[in-house]
């Protein structure tokens, strides 16, 4: 169990207990588009109301399944943002198709889990029921389908369905911002091998151009003289890798004499 998995499971069973046996608490802690500037702090604390039992199970199960492994891949600080920002997305999406209608459940935020952990392991199969396995990134998209259709055809009353969309919708959003702004963070780690060749390759790099610094350019006819001035004046402004293998080969020919 990750960190914010674990506060967040707890925090959701804790505000669910208080709310169960405090009506008004729930009622004051649940979003309702048009009432938010009166209640500004719905937008945050819908996520952790839930209108019943099977309701906060499904979604802490999600989480708890899901969770623990896209923290530990993003970082916990990254994973609370995309917690936090799907959610601020289903309450968003309720804004523009749900103005009146009261919005509670951490399902946004949950459903940004999901897209997260289907975006990092698509091919990952998970057992419905624990038997059918179907592609992460199947499931994604089946249960967006599902919340697109049942919400323009006003199926399961009672359900936010735009609400699940836009916790698709910012968590996406915020998972291709995160990979152009860091793109690095999100290439594959190197392997030892590839760490190794790398390392290799800065050294014999580092090595060339220490030979080829003792090239007595003066020395050279001066024909050859401009040639090899000139890719010189290539790998100390664009770098050893620029040069193609004659290049290199040349340069090489002419260290050797010296």
């Amino acid at each position: 169990m990750t960190p914010w998995v674990l506060r967040l499971l707890i925090a959701n069973v804790v505000v669910f207990i208080l709310t169960a046996s405090q009506p008004m608490l729930f009622n004051l802690l649940a979003l309702v588009p048009g009432a938010i500037l009166v209640r500004p702090w719905t937008i945050v604390t819908y996520m952790f109301v839930h209108g019943g039992l099977g309701h906060i199970f499904f979604n802490m199960l999600a989480l708890f399944f899901f969770g623990p492994r896209l923290e530990a891949h993003l970082g916990s600080k990254y994973f609370l943002r995309l917690y936090l920002l799907s959610g601020l997305g289903g309450a968003a999406f309720s804004f523009i198709f749900a103005p009146h209608a009261a919005v509670v459940g951490a399902s946004g935020a949950v459903f940004g889990v999901l897209l997260g952990f289907a975006y990092y392991w698509p091919r990952e199969s998970i057992y419905i029921w624990g038997v059918l396995p179907i592609q992460s990134r199947i499931l994604v998209g089946i249960l967006a389908a599902v919340a697109l259709y049942s919400g323009i055809a006003g199926a399961q009353s009672g359900v936010a369905h735009f609400a699940h969309l836009g916790g698709f919708a910012f968590g996406y959003a915020y998972l291709r911002w995160r990979k152009r702004k860091h793109f690095q963070q999100w290439k594959p780690m190197e392997t030892p091998k590839a760490q190794e060749e790398k390392a290799a390759k800065k050294t014999g790099e580092k090595e060339a151009r220490r030979r080829w610094s003792s090239i007595r350019v003066e020395d050279l006819h001066e024909l050859n003289r401009d040639e090899v001035e000139r890719l010189l004046n290539k790998v100390e402004e664009e770098g050893a890798g620029s040069l193609t293998k004659e290049e290199r080969a040349v340069l090489d020919r002419f260290a050797a004499k010296h």
